[in-house]
């Protein structure tokens, strides 16, 4: 079980910083990532980590502004936002995958396990 927190309600510029724990398990060897979904949108890609390489994948639209990163001790995953705009406004969700191809990282139905959602709202 996936538990996603950290949403909340900033000005265009600020920060935000989600969380994602992992409920009595470990993410090792899974690959955790963050998905959106904007009202009335599609949910949509923004980034990834395999988690035992750290490596990141990131959308072209939050790259450089996001950084998602881990804590292997509290099996937990984050998704800093920086420089927030209105666009980024959505429900942000967390997403896991125990075995997923490289081209489809970016694909949400290839992630099993899912978090509940936070709300992350940006004014202009």
């Amino acid at each position: 079980q996936l538990q996603a927190s950290g949403g909340g309600s900033v000005q265009a510029g600020g920060s935000l910083r989600l969380s994602c724990a992992a409920s009595g398990r470990t993410f090792s060897g899974y690959t955790v990532g963050w998905f959106r979904q904007a009202t009335g949108k599609e949910r949509e890609f923004v980034g990834t980590l395999k988690w035992n390489s750290r490596h990141t994948f990131y959308a072209d639209s939050v790259r450089g502004r996001f950084t998602i990163s881990r804590d292997n001790a509290k099996s937990t995953l984050y998704l800093q936002m920086n420089s927030l705009k209105p666009e980024d406004t959505a429900v942000y969700y967390c997403a896991a995958s125990a075995s997923i191809i490289h081209s489809n990282l970016a694909v949400s139905s290839a992630y099993a396990y899912w978090g509940q959602g936070t709300q992350v709202t940006v004014s202009s």
